[in-house]
Order: C-alpha cells, then sequence, then structure tokens
C-alpha cells in the first residue's frame, strides 16, 4: 500500500532563530504548510520545500498571548488561526500578491521550457505571499483543541465549553456550549434524560471533525471518548447529542478518515482503537485495533508509552501513530501493519547498539501522501542557544519522509490487472517490466542491490530470460520508469496511474491532462498541444482498453464532465480523441472486458459500450450508452465509494452451468461502499432468460437486484474476466484484501460431474485466510498473491563516530522496496476440509496440480495443521489433521509429502503425525514398491530414529539390494555408509559428510582404470604419479583399500557380501555393461573379486547367448557382408581397412595401414604419455570417430547416433578425411604425412570402407568394452576376453589370449570352454549372422592352436594369476600383442599389419576412455 523509501530529507531554515518548532500543519490543498514556533509563525511551499513568510511576535505581545501552541487553515487557505498559551485566538490573513513570485526559473539557452506555458509560474515558484494580524480573540480559557469545521472554527477549552466561532463576522457568530448541558447515552435509541457526563470538570483534550458522519469524534480529559453529533442543521447544546464508546477509558488522541467513517482513538496502553458509527442505532461500534504484538516486538510492545500522534494520508488509506517515547508505524486502513521503525535497522545500528527512537512532536501528510513532514523532538530539544548560524540552519528540526504508494490507493480499477504497479512523486515501479526487457536487451539495466544515488532511485529492474511466471515473480528488483520531467514540471503531483493488461504500456495523471509511456519503446508521448494538456482535468481515474486509454475528465474551458477514449499509437492530441459528455462529475472508473462503467457524484452508476472501430488511418473508438443504476438510495455520500467493478460473479452457479456463456458476461456490479462490500446482481427471474438471444445488447439491459453486503472490513477487491475451465474455482472467484484480518475469497461450489447441486450446498462460500505479505495483485491461476515490503540498509559504518549524531544516514537506515509474493492454495484447501468439503478441496487441487509448487502446498497445509494440533496444550474435540491426510492420499505425492513434512518438524511430533498418515515401515514399503527409492531413504531415517537399529538394518538392507538393482548409484553409496553407522552402533544420522569420502562416478572409474594398466604398480603409487584429477572426491590411500582391509568387521562383510552377490547376478545374466557401471561408482575391486570367481560366475556359459546380449546392451550392431564383396571377397587381391578399426582378412594390408613396426615400446612412459597426450589428441579423435553416425545414415538405418561424440564437422568428400588418423611414436601423437591425400579409392572399394565404419558402435560403448577387456584379461577371464574381441572383431585380442594360455599353465576346462563355444559361434554366424564370417576365418589358425592346446593337455592344473613381479609385461595388451601376433600368425606380414592397425585402434580408443574419464565427462549408463 504504502512504502518508505530512501533516507528521509532535513530542511535547513535560512532565518536565524534560536527557538524550537513544535507544530506543522498543512493547508488542505498540500501546498503550503504552517510551522509553529514559540513566538512565531511560518508559511512555506511544499514543492520545491522553501520558506515564503514568517510572522514574528512582538515581545510584548508575546508575554500578553504566551506561546503559540496550534495552528487551523481555513478550507481556502486564505486564513490561519493559532492558539496560544494563555486562551488567546490569533486569526491571520493570507494575501497572495498577485504575479509575483519568490523565485523564477532559470533554463540554459536552447532549452525547449518557454515561458509562454500557462501556469509556468505557480508551478515552478514559490508564489509571494503576505501574513498579516487581522484579530485577535479572548476566550478567558486554556485552549485544548482547535477544529475547522465547513465556514466555522470549533474551538474547545479546558472550562468545559466549546465555542463555534464564524471565520467571518467573527464576533457575531460566537456561540459557548457548555458540554455539561449536553446528553450522552451509549446509543442514539437510549431515554436522552440527562448527561452521562456525570461531573463538572471534564473538557475535550482532542477532537476532530467528520464530515461523511457530520459530527465530530471526542476525546475528554478523563480518558473517555465518544461522538457528538448536531441533530439537526441548528448547532446548539440542545441539539447535539453525544454516544459513548463504552470499552474506552484512556483515550488520548483522534484522528477520523473520512472516506471509510473510521475515528480512530490513541490510548494511553500504546494501542489504537478504532471504531465507527452503527447506522441503525446510532452507537459508536469498534471495528478493529491497531497494536504491536510481542510476538513481532518482544523488546518494545509494552513499552511504548501512550499514543501521541494519530494522522490519516490524504487518500484516506493509510493512518501513521507514534508514541510518547518516539518511533513511526503505519497501518492500512483495517489494520495491516506496514511499517514501523521500533525494530530491525531503525532501532539497531549495526554493530548492535540500540539507538534512540525519533520522538515526533507534530506531523502532517504532503501531497497526495508522497511525504510525511516531521517535527524531530530529539533535535528540538538538542539545540543550544550558543550555536551559530551554521549549525542553526542545518538542525532545523522538520524531517521529511518520501514514500511510494500502490496505484490501487487512488485508481483502483488496477485490481484486475495481475501487474504490481507503485508510484512515487516522480517515477513508477512495475514488476512487469522483465516481459518488455527481454526483448530490448541493449537496455537492461545492472543487477545492482542499491543505488546510493537519490536520482537512480533505490532500485534498479533487471531481467529475466524466462517468462511466463517466472517473469511475475522472478527477482526482487522493479522495473523503474522515470517519468517525464516536462509533464512533471507543470503537473507535479502525479494523481493516478494504470498499466495495461500485458504491462507494456503506462500512463499517468498528474494536476492536468495526462502522459503515456511504452516500455517496448522506451519513450513518453505528451500532449503536443499544451493548451489542451492543460484544459483538462481527469477526475474519475483512468483505464487502458486493449490499445486504448478510457479516462474521464473535466474540460476546464467548455466547463463539462467528458469521457474520453485516446488511442496509444497516435499522437497524443483531442483530434485523435473520442469524447463524450456525461452529465454528473465521475469519481471512479473500471473497464470489464469492453464495457465501461462510471460512478458519478449524483451516486448514480452508469454503463457505457466500447467498440474498436478502424476508420481511416487510425482506429478509433465508440462509446454507446447501455445502462443507468441510480445508487442514491444506498449510498449516503457518493465519496464514500472506494471502488467500483463490474464482475462476472453470480450466486447462482447454476445457470451459469447451463449457459456457460453468461459466465463470462457483466453479471454483477461490485461496489465498496467505506469498507463494506455490497454487490447487485443482474436480475435474472424475469422472462428474459427465455427469450431468444436476437438481439446481443438486449441481455444487458436487464435490471440489477437489490444490493446484498458481502463483506466488511474491505480494503481491495480482485476478480478477472478470463475463463479457463480447467481452474474454474480460481478464476471465478472474487479475492478480497481486509487489512489484519488478512485476505478472504468467495468460492464458487460446483457439483461433480455435472450432477444437480445439493439444495441445501449454497452456491458460494466465503473463505477467509491470513498472509504474511500485503496483497497488491492477484494472479488468479497460479494461486499466489503478489505484493511489495518494506526492506531497510544499514550505512552508518560510512560515517566517523565523530560526526555520527549529525547524519540522517545514522540516525536512519536506507529503505528499499522488494517485490515478493505468496501462495495461498494450502489455505483455502483446508478451509474447505475444515467446513466438510472434501469433495469440492478435491476438485480445486485437481485443477491446480500442475502448478511446479503444488507438492509445496500439501506439504505446508499438513505442517501447519500438525504443528498447531501436536502443540495446542487443550484437547481438540475434532482434529483435522487425520482429514488432511486423507486428503493427500488422493495425490500420487502422498509419500513425499508427508516424509518432507517430518523431516522439517522436531521429532516430538513424529508420533502424533505418523499416528494419523500411517505407520512408517508401512509407508517405507509402499515407496519400495512403487521405486520410489529417494523417498523410501528419507523413510528410513525416520525409522532409524522411531525404531531399533535391527530394523533400520533389515529396512536399510531392502533398500540397498533395490537400490544396487536400479542401478541408483548416489543411494547405494549413502546406503552403504547409512549400513555402517548402525554396525558402529551409532543410532543418530549419520553425518553429512563423513570420513571416508565415497569415490565419485569418475573417481571410481579412474583408480580402477589405471590399476588395471599394470599390476606391478599399486593404486597409491599411481594416484601420487599421474596427480589425478578429481571430480568430487577420490579415495584415500588406506579408504580405498577398505573392501579387504576392513573385512574383518562383520558390517563390512555384510555389505560386501550384499555387493558381491549384486556382482555375481550381473555375471549371470551377462549385463556387462551394469557390472562396469556398478564397480566404477561403488569402488568395487571387480579383479580381485573376478579371480576369484573366474571358474564359477565369471564362466561364459553360452558363447552365443552372450554375444547376442553384449550386441544388444551396448547398441552395437551385428556385421554384416556387403553385397559387391559376397562373390568376390578378394578384389583387386587387397581390402581396405578403414581408420585401423576394421580388420579383414586380405593377402596384404594395405600401405597406409602398416605405417610402423612397433619396435617394443616400454609399458610404463606408454601408460604416462596417454595421460600426457589427452588434450593435444583429443581433437583429432572427435573427428575420426565423427565419421560414424554420417556412414551410417548414407547406407544403413540409423542407430543411436546421439551417443556418438561429435567433434568438428567434417565433409566425407574424399578418402584423405578418413585417413588422417594419427600413429604413435614413442608416445607422442603426430598427424599422418600428407602424402596420403594422393590416395584415391574407387566407388565399389568407398562403399566397403564406409559400411565397415557404419558397423561399428557408438563410440561411447567402444571405450566401456575396452575397459572390460582389460579388466577380465587381468582377472585371467580369458573366455570373458574372447567374446569382447569378437565383438570388437580384433584377431590381436584372441591372438593375446592364445599366447597367454600357451604360456601359461591353463585350467584345461578354460580352454574346453573356450574351444567349445568358438565352434558355437561358428556354428551359429554359418546360419544366422554370415558377417562373422570374414573375422572368423582370420583368426582360424589360432582356432586350430587353440585345439592342439587342448589335446596337449593330459592333466589341467589349476590356474595361477599372473604375478607381477615375474610378468610385468603382460599385464599389457599391446606389449603381449606385438609379440604374439608376430611370432604365432601364420602370414606374420599380414598379422603384424593387422596387430599394428588394431593397436592403433586401441592406442586411439584408450586415449578418448582416458581423457572422457579425466574430465568426468562420462557416465557408464547408458543414456
Amino acid at each position: 500500500m504504502y512504502f518508505l523509501s530512501g533516507w528521509p530529507k532535513r530542511l535547513s531554515c535560512p532565518l536565524e532563530s534560536l527557538e524550537r518548532p513544535l507544530h506543522i500543519q498543512t493547508d488542505p490543498q498540500r501546498a503550503f504548510f504552517a510551522v509553529l514556533f514559540p513566538s512565531q509563525l511560518s508559511i512555506w511551499y511544499c514543492r520545491p520545500s522553501v520558506l515564503i513568510v514568517s510572522y514574528k511576535e512582538l515581545t510584548k505581545a508575546a508575554s500578553q498571548f504566551g506561546p503559540y501552541k496550534q495552528a487551523e487553515w481555513r478550507p481556502d487557505s486564505t486564513m490561519i488561526a493559532v492558539s496560544t498559551a494563555n486562551g488567546y485566538i490569533l486569526f491571520f490573513e493570507i494575501p497572495s500578491a498577485r504575479d509575483k513570485y519568490l523565485y523564477e526559473p532559470i533554463y540554459p539557452k536552447g532549452s525547449p521550457h518557454l515561458k509562454g506555458t500557462p501556469h509556468y509560474k505557480e508551478e515552478q515558484c514559490a508564489p509571494s505571499l503576505n501574513l498579516e494580524m487581522k484579530k485577535v480573540l479572548d476566550l478567558q480559557a486554556s485552549i485544548t483543541s482547535l477544529q475547522s469545521m465547513l465556514e466555522d472554527l470549533l474551538v474547545a477549552t479546558a472550562d468545559g465549553f466549546l465555542h463555534l466561532i464564524h471565520w467571518d463576522g467573527m464576533t457575531n457568530g460566537r456561540k459557548a456550549i457548555n458540554l455539561c448541558t449536553v446528553p450522552f447515552s451509549v446509543d442514539l435509541q437510549s431515554s436522552r434524560a440527562g448527561s452521562l457526563l456525570g461531573f463538572e470538570d471534564v473538557y475535550i483534550r482532542d477532537m476532530e471533525y467528520c464530515a461523511t458522519l457530520d459530527g465530530f469524534a471526542v476525546v475528554f480529559n478523563d480518558g473517555r471518548v465518544g461522538f457528538i453529533t448536531p441533530m439537526s442543521s441548528r448547532f446548539t447544546a440542545e441539539q447535539l447529542h453525544g454516544v459513548w464508546a463504552q470499552d474506552v477509558v484512556d483515550g488520548t488522541c483522534v484522528a477520523v478518515n473520512n472516506k471509510y467513517r473510521l475515528m480512530a482513538f490513541g490510548c494511553a496502553n500504546g494501542s489504537v482503537q478504532v471504531y465507527t458509527i452503527d447506522t441503525t442505532t446510532g452507537a459508536m461500534q469498534f471495528s478493529h485495533k491497531l497494536e504491536l504484538t510481542p510476538k513481532q516486538y518482544p523488546d518494545i510492545w509494552n513499552k511504548t508509552g501512550p499514543v501521541k500522534l494519530i494522522r490519516w494520508s490524504p487518500d484516506s488509506c493509510v493512518v501513521m501513530v507514534t508514541w510518547e517515547c518516539g518511533g513511526l508505524s503505519l497501518w492500512s486502513v483495517f489494520g495491516a501493519q506496514l511499517i514501523c521503525t521500533l525494530g530491525g535497522d531503525f532501532a539497531y545500528q549495526s554493530d548492535g547498539a540500540k539507538k534512540d527512537p525519533l520522538k515526533i512532536c507534530s506531523m502532517t501528510w504532503g501531497s497526495e501522501g508522497y511525504h510525511l513532514w516531521v517535527i524531530d523532538g530529539n533535535s528540538s530539544s538538542n539545540m543550544k542557544s550558543e550555536r551559530n548560524s551554521n549549525n542553526e540552519a542545518q538542525s532545523f528540526g522538520i524531517l521529511q519522509f518520501q514514500f511510494i504508494k500502490s496505484a490501487l490507493t487512488v485508481n483502483p480499477c488496477m485490481s484486475n490487472q495481475e501487474q504490481v504497479l507503485l508510484q512515487g512523486e516522480d517515477r513508477l515501479y512495475l514488476n512487469c517490466g522483465d516481459a518488455a526487457q527481454t526483448q530490448s536487451p541493449r537496455n537492461t539495466l545492472a543487477h545492482s542491490e542499491h543505488s546510493h544515488s537519490r536520482e537512480r532511485g533505490p532500485f534498479s529492474g533487471g531481467s529475466l530470460d524466462s517468462q511466463g511466471l517466472s517473469t511475475l515473480l522472478g527477482h526482487r528488483h522493479w522495473h523503474v520508469v522515470q517519468i517525464h520531467s516536462t509533464y512533471l514540471e507543470s503537473n507535479w503531483p502525479i494523481r493516478f496511474s494504470a498499466i495495461d493488461k500485458l504491462g507494456q504500456n503506462v500512463a499517468v495523471v498528474g494536476k492536468f491532462g495526462f502522459a503515456h509511456y511504452s516500455l517496448l519503446t522506451k519513450k513518453w508521448k505528451l500532449f503536443g498541444n499544451i493548451t489542451q494538456e492543460q484544459t483538462m482535468m481527469v477526475t474519475g481515474g483512468l483505464a487502458w482498453w486493449n490499445d486504448f486509454i478510457v479516462l474521464a475528465c473535466y474540460n476546464l474551458n467548455d466547463h463539462q464532465e467528458e469521457l474520453r477514449i485516446y488511442l496509444r499509437t497516435s499522437n497524443l492530441d483531442n483530434a485523435f480523441a473520442h469524447i463524450t459528455k456525461v452529465q454528473a462529475n465521475t469519481l471512479l472508473l473500471s473497464v470489464f472486458r469492453d464495457i465501461v462503467i462510471l460512478f458519478r457524484a449524483d451516486c448514480s452508476i452508469c454503463l457505457y459500450s466500447i467498440e474498436r472501430r478502424s476508420e481511416g488511418l487510425n482506429p478509433t473508438a465508440s462509446i454507446q450508452i447501455l445502462q443507468e443504476v441510480s445508487m442514491s438510495r444506498y449510498i449516503p455520500h457518493p465519496f464514500l465509494v472506494v471502488s467500483v467493478t463490474l464482475t462476472s460473479v453470480r450466486t447462482e452457479t447454476g445457470i451459469t452451468l447451463k449457459m456457460p456463456q453468461q459466465a463470462c458476461e457483466a453479471e454483477s456490479i461490485m461496489l465498496n461502499l467505506a469498507g463494506q462490500l455490497i454487490m447487485l446482481q443482474r436480475d435474472r427471474s424475469g422472462p428474459q432468460i427465455r427469450d431468444k438471444d436476437n438481439n446481443p445488447n438486449q441481455r444487458k439491459h436487464l435490471p440489477f437486484c437489490a444490493p446484498v453486503v458481502l463483506a466488511q472490513s474491505v480494503e481491495n477487491v480482485w476478480t478477472t474476466c478470463r475463463i479457463n475451465k480447467q481452474k474454474r474455482h480460481l478464476l471465478e472467484a472474487l479475492w478480497l484484501s481486509c487489512g489484519g484480518a488478512g485476505m478472504k475469497v468467495w468460492l464458487p461450489l460446483f457439483p461433480r460431474d455435472h450432477r444437480k447441486p445439493h439444495s441445501f450446498l449454497s452456491r458460494r462460500i466465503m473463505l477467509p485466510f491470513h498472509i504474511n505479505i500485503y496483497p497488491l495483485a492477484v494472479l488468479f491461476e497460479d494461486a499466489l498473491v503478489l505484493g511489495a515490503v518494506n526492506d531497510t540498509v544499514l550505512y552508518d559504518c560510512l560515517y566517523t563516530q565523530t560526526s555520527a549524531r549529525e547524519h540522517l544516514e545514522v540516525l536512519f537506515p536506507f529503505s528499499i522496496v522488494e517485490r515478493t509474493s505468496q501462495i495461498y492454495l494450502h489455505h483455502i484447501l483446508r478451509q474447505l476440509l475444515v467446513r466438510n468439503l472434501g469433495e469440492q478441496a478435491l476438485l480445486l487441487a485437481h485443477s491446480c496440480a500442475t502448478l511446479p509448487y503444488f507438492p509445496h502446498v500439501l506439504e505446508l497445509m499438513l505442517h501447519e495443521v500438525l504443528e498447531e494440533e501436536a502443540t495446542s496444550r487443550e484437547p481438540i474435540p475434532d482434529p483435522l489433521l487425520p482429514t488432511v491426510a486423507k486428503f493427500i492420499t488422493e495425490f500420487p505425492l502422498f509419500l513425499q509429502t508427508v516424509v518432507h513434512c517430518a523431516r522439517k518438524t522436531e521429532y516430538a511430533l513424529w508420533n502424533y503425525l505418523f499416528a494419523a498418515v500411517g505407520n512408517p515401515k508401512d509407508l517405507f514399503e509402499e515407496c519400495l514398491m512403487a521405486q520410489d527409492l529417494d523417498t523410501a531413504a528419507s523413510y528410513l531415517i525416520i525409522l532409524q530414529n522411531m525404531e531399533v537399529p535391527a530394523v533400520s538394518r533389515q529396512h536399510a538392507t531392502l533398500l540397498f539390494n533395490t537400490a544396487l538393482e536400479q542401478g541408483k548409484w548416489d543411494l547405494c553409496r549413502h546406503m552403504i555408509r547409512f549400513l555402517k553407522a548402525i554396525g558402529s552402533g551409532e543410532t543418530e544420522t549419520p553425518p553429512a559428510t563423513p570420513t571416508t569420502q565415497e569415490p565419485s562416478s569418475s573417481g571410481g572409474f579412474e583408480f580402477f582404470r589405471h590399476r588395471s594398466i599394470s599390476l606391478s604398480q599399486s593404486a597409491e603409487n599411481l594416484h601420487s604419479k599421474f596427480n589425478l584429477t578429481k571430480t568430487l572426491s577420490m579415495p584415500s590411500g588406506p579408504s580405498v583399500k577398505r573392501w579387504s582391509k576392513d573385512s574383518d568387521c562383520a558390517e563390512n562383510m555384510y555389505i560386501d557380501m550384499m555387493l558381491w552377490r549384486h556382482a555375481r547376478r550381473l555375471l549371470e545374466e551377462i549385463k556387462l555393461k551394469d557390472l562396469g557401471c556398478f564397480a566404477a561408482q561403488l569402488g568395487f575391486e571387480l579383479i580381485g573379486w573376478l579371480c576369484k570367481e573366474r571358474a564359477r560366475a565369471a564362466r561364459v556359459e553360452d558363447f552365443v547367448c552372450a554375444l547376442k546380449k553384449l550386441h544388444n546392451d551396448f547398441l552395437w550392431p551385428f556385421p554384416v557382408i556387403p553385397a559387391s564383396s559376397i562373390n568376390s571377397p578378394f578384389k583387386n587381391g587387397k581390402c581396405k581397412t578403414a581408420v585401423g578399426e576394421q580388420l579383414l582378412k586380405s593377402q596384404s594390408a594395405d600401405t597406409f595401414v602398416n605405417m610402423e613396426m612397433d619396435t617394443g615400446i616400454s609399458t610404463t612412459p606408454r601408460s604416462r604419455s596417454w595421460l600426457g597426450t589427452i588434450s593435444s589428441s583429443q581433437r583429432e579423435m572427435d573427428t575420426v570417430s565423427s565419421h560414424g553416425p554420417h556412414m551410417q545414415d548414407a547406407f544403413l538405418s540409423p542407430l543411436l547416433s546421439k551417443v556418438f561424440l561429435i567433434g568438428d564437422e567434417c565433409s566425407i568428400g574424399s578418402a584423405t578425411d578418413l585417413t588422417e588418423t594419427s600413429s604413435m611414436v614413442d608416445g607422442d601423437w603426430t598427424i599422418v604425412d600428407e602424402n596420403f591425400s594422393s590416395l584415391s579409392l574407387t566407388q565399389s572399394e568407398l562403399e566397403q570402407l564406409s559400411l565397415e565404419l557404419a558397423s561399428k558402435g557408438p563410440h561411447k560403448s567402444q571405450v566401456q568394452l575396452r575397459y572390460l577387456l582389460h579388466i577380465f584379461m587381468e582377472a585371467g577371464c580369458l573366455d570373458w576376453c574372447v567374446v569382447i574381441g569378437l565383438i570388437l572383431r580384433e584377431s590381436s585380442v584372441i591372438n593375446q589370449v592364445f599366447s597367454i594360455m600357451q604360456s601359461s599353465d591353463i585350467d584345461g576346462e578354460i580352454c574346453q570352454n573356450i574351444k567349445t563355444g568358438l565352434d558355437a559361434v561358428d556354428k551359429w554366424a554359418s546360419t544366422d549372422c554370415p558377417g562373422y564370417k570374414p573375422f572368423l576365418s582370420i583368426i582360424k589358425p589360432q582356432i586350430q592352436k587353440l585345439n592342439e592346446i587342448v589335446e596337449e593337455q593330459v592333466q589341467p592344473e589349476a590356474f595361477q594369476p599372473v604375478n607381477p613381479s615375474k610378468v610385468p609385461e603382460q599385464a599389457n595388451p599391446r606389449a603381449e600383442e606385438n609379440r604374439t601376433s608376430s611370432s604365432h600368425g601364420t602370414n606374420p606380414q599380414s598379422d603384424a599389419g593387422s596387430s599394428n592397425a588394431s593397436r592403433h585402434e586401441e592406442d586411439k580408443a584408450k586415449t578418448e576412455d582416458e581423457d572422457s574419464f579425466q574430465e568426468g565427462s562420462y557416465d557408464c549408463v547408458v543414456s
């Protein structure tokens, strides 16, 4: 509503005066303010804040009159009455010196400002005024209160009299009324016999006249409060009657709110009691109370002292309260607290020291409520007479606080918008600027938290990339629009502002005319003809209708009320406006769909239809009157109407179900009459419903029923004219803001599945709910309330201690306004459940289930009910928690909601919660059945605290096994930690960061990958040698071997058993991919385990089945034979080998393949060089591997190409692209010589090459297969090595296996198994997969050798694992491969060539393997 902005300013007084100011009062138009000193009266101009004239009393007269006390302006601002301590009233006249000004603006040359502008002097410069004392009146008693009442001045004196003095003819019109003769009663209906004052010494201490109640609120010296009203037009003792407020006995001061007919009485206990008058009985009726709560202000809530001053803002929307001990607090009209300076940064310095609160002896609001003028009691009392004039000017004790307010306060038609718009005196704050900014990124302001410069204001806008909901919520910054200075100069202050539905255009109205701004073009449009601007005065506000601005104004030239429509896109000129004359003065305006509704000063409501017409270049809008409704019977005073809105809300939802088109029509008028929400519905009881809809305007002429009061204490109303069949509850509801009572929603109740509604069920229901922010807009579909909140920043550390007392920046924090929002759906659902409307709650909840924060809504509802009921001291007769629990079970998020709520609630409440929602063990099992393992893990924490360790272990084991099966590795790591914690006797939740850190996904892989490079090097050596980069955490030396070293611990053994069992199951089911991930993620020592299981689980029972399964798992295509090679497989006597990836039977290998014979590169340097050359080789590797999918697209049906690691895009135009491989010389990568570019291939050869490339699987799978190959090779699982060698179609792998079998004492069973398996594969290839035949032909010599080995082995011996110290080379497949391929091949040259090519391929893949794992960019799970 109202928000503090920036720091307060201090006025400097140009006059040397040793007196301190004691009273400040603005004139009724708020253009001037009077400042009283004990013997001096000053008149100041508001903008700029300059002194105009000062009257100094002579010493002799000053001693006669006594010090000045109070001042009161005449309603037309031509006189001031000043009361003095000795009972005198001094009347000062303020004659204006015509066309004389104290200051004159001087413009630079070439400035667009012209002196010919009408009114320029009045607006720019302070007028020259004089002060002349006209009359002195002696009332011979101390004056306690002065009050201007229409053409009279009402004066209360301490002798118990009321004096009525005319501003003109003062002596003739004096009437003194003795209060003892005024009858008082509880209400106007009781007997009027005698006064209830009861004793003589009663007098009025404070009073204020209320025009709309026609009487004045009074506070007596004994603390009682009342309201005195004249029973007739004659103001005499006989005609006055008073009513008491029975409950108030400690009143100190009073202020009245004319718009809402409220009287606020300050009390000695620090609270403010707000009363209104009951219109039927005339009694004083309690409305609400303004008081600080111990919850928010525990230190000060009962130490404020009595209320000193109360001041309502000019628009009557907020009230400012101050206490004897100091401080300011701002409240909305019905009691929502907006600001209080007794807490937070206002009360404490940045070092925690307490500040003295600001003591205020007088305050008054400036124009439109943008300023609050305050006399600072602290600085006044500190003034020393010996100060020099410089200090004097500085410490003049008048402060000006600056405020920003919501556009709703003055232009309530903004309530059907979903944007928040705040207006300051020279700028606008929008929450919707983000959408516009994303379209124009160059104007995006920096995200600075606070701007110190007042010029730019305390906020800067920011930009958001996303649109929609996040645009409205987004960040906390505003989009700030500076109002055009040319318009402000002659039209300050800004009175109204409005924003269009899309949030892209804003319009502002000042003293005269209006201006509008586009957020897209960042440009203002002002009237080209300034005379047109200065002759129109907007009276009833303005609104946007599509691209048009609709406003109600008074034409000063023709003295005529008008309704005008201006097109946004055309020039701002009356020539382009559509003007309609209106009979009476328009007070309020609103737009609903294509209808404009006006509320006029004669208490009538007028409906106009508005229509767009495209004529000529610029489209225009035409207006046509539809209907007039007189409300004078129901409205006592037109000024009391706060807002008027057309809505589609009806009480009979049944009708809208039958005729859905009526759901979006103007069905009712909502009128906020001084806080009472009144609804006028269209009367459909007549024959109009049955008429055929021949004339579209016919239905709009339906009369309105008698008004019905819907709610009390209403500040704002929100409704929308949009339709959404999915969210009818929210869109057809009416939203009310009720100040301190929170919000209310008038919700429609729909029968389910279009059944006939129950006769006893009301069609709508009013549900109250509390929110923590002040609502400024409602997002209907998103179930959100948008608001703003004041925040503060301390800058007192910027100043030294010596000068600290002087600076306002030290005394006050810098105030900023932040955007905020709140969910309200859980409040509504809960209210429906309380009222046994569970079916309606379900309908509403299901319609909102797609909202991103819906799970949070359910959690909030459960949490709030649980906290209230479980901590209640009284027994609850009808608890709501079981109902809420049952309600939440209707949603799939039930299990998560319960456990999240429990985790955020203290342990003491868990038993109460689970008594309602069910046993946590059952809920845990439900999670497992629903495969929701993360939620199940959360339930484990609950079980661990509520059950014995054995139960926790049992459930944790269940979850661990399930997580293993599903490959949830993170969860598995947590479960291992959890089980260990239980085992070590810990009964509390295991720490979040354990001492033994789990290896991350890349960490586990890295360690074991290097483990498999060479058995002669331990993991610790490798770790220090290669200085591996870790993604998250890498196991430290001792903890790496925990599986073996700690296995004597029973708990570790228990965990190991589960891991072994899982690994065995994966191997039996031939899930090698899962096995690799499992080992890498959980740091499982696969090699050691495989060694033990070599003859059991790690045996391949069925080679063909394993081969098929691996093809499937790794997305590896089965090989095919190209059509061209079926007849002639040895075309031209040789075959091409592409990139060293595919080996086919050939007489002699191509020259470019057999580039170099490897001459025994040693193991360790090479393994080091893999790591050293990753970065340099990455580009070439990616380039080569990127050809796969291109080829595949060209020749075969495409596979899962997204798994490929695509490098630079390369066109495959010639064989040069395919032959740019890298060769490895002494561990360094070098590009192949350029003379290969002369190579050319025939079409058929190219086809064959392409086909070979296309028959490769994804690069990722290749890396994984090679990794597994090394693991199996080290573990001695030779049958698996053969299977992987077959899939990769690399004879070098098969050669290596056979050489191991020859050189070592291998178990005969293994040899026999491999022989049987290869025979089965050969048979299968002959029948089902001929693509394997070429490769099987290549390795045929080795298979024959194998047969010889099997026959030779007379007595099989147990296989001994390779001892690293004896055979250091054997662990390295490449060294082995080079040796065996040359010694055992039938054709040495071809085998050497093929092994060399294969080695290049392997090196390449190995390097890529290294690279991808090093960067942590690769996960083993199939994407």
